[in-house]
């Protein structure tokens, strides 16, 4: 496995393996790796023949009052992990290397960014597509795994690359969740024993949600407060609770077969987000 740090020495190395004709999966990190991530360097390795593993914790997409200093860091761990997963490379550039100064440029959708964690978080997703279109600058894959978890975010890449023309697939990956079901984040081990317990209400309100679709509730409101009620009991302070429509994030007030119900929320100071597909159960034939 290669550690690579520089932007010109990835660049080299990608074309390189595209001139050989080998296809370059790439799964951007900002580390300290669980097992959602490894999911991801699975698909990607079975998705190509180059895994790309980025890790950079990238401090365009935190605001002032937020985490970056203290986000969790173990790139020793992180190599291990990764390279059991198969990856080939990590690109391991640091701050100057992927922001040298002056930097003047930001890449931004309009109008997705501004939506659910936009509103809280008014730079963060600027800061998102700005470094993912640089590593995908960088690292020139011809795919790129994300998890569904981020789903807000990505909406916005793959309109991202639609709207400028980018030769870069975006594949979403399901969920991967701990077993009372809350889902798989790197912010988890912030959370202390009590707020750790009280968190897994987040995926049960998505669940009992999701089943009371399945049996025919269609009102948004309603599917809503089903969420709200089980995180109010555990005593978790909502962001925001919305059913939305999966292509444009807009609200869903009757939910279709491509409505998604959305939350973030706070077990003690750790925001936690989380999603589910309203989707049917197909009966068997």
């Amino acid at each position: 496995m290669k550690i690579i740090k520089t932007v010109h020495e990835m660049q080299e190395f990608s074309l390189a393996q595209r001139t050989g004709g080998k296809t370059i999966s790439l799964v951007p990190t900002m580390g300290y790796l669980h097992e959602g991530h490894i999911s991801l360097l699975r698909e990607g390795k079975n998705r190509g023949d180059v895994l790309v593993m980025s890790l950079f914790v990238n401090p365009m997409q935190f605001g002032p009052k937020e985490d970056f200093s203290k986000y969790p860091r173990d790139f020793d761990r992180d190599s291990g992990l990764a390279k059991s997963a198969g990856t080939d490379v990590i690109f391991y550039p640091d701050v100057q290397e992927m922001y040298p100064e002056p930097f003047k440029t930001s890449v931004y959708v309009a109008e997705l960014s501004g939506m659910l964690c936009g509103k809280t978080r008014p730079e963060h997703f600027k800061g998102v597509t700005t470094v993912v279109m640089k590593l995908f600058n960088a690292v020139l894959p011809q795919r790129a795994i994300f998890g569904e978890k981020d789903f807000q975010q990505l909406v916005i890449l793959r309109q991202m690359v639609k709207d400028l023309n980018m030769p870069v697939e975006i594949l979403g990956m399901p969920i991967i969740r701990e077993p009372d079901g809350l889902a798989m984040s790197s912010r988890n081990t912030y959370l202390t024993m009590d707020d750790r317990r009280r968190a897994s209400s987040i995926s049960k309100g998505l669940l009992n949600a999701t089943e009371a679709f399945q049996k025919g509730l269609k009102d948004g409101k309603a599917l809503q407060g089903i969420v709200r009620s089980d995180i109010q009991a555990a005593g978790l302070k909502e962001d925001y609770i919305e059913v939305v429509n999966e292509k444009t994030l807009k609200p869903a007030d009757v939910v279709s077969d491509t409505a998604r119900i959305v939350v973030a929320a706070y077990a003690g100071n750790v925001r936690l987000i989380d999603n589910m597909p309203l989707k049917k159960i197909k009966k068997k034939k």
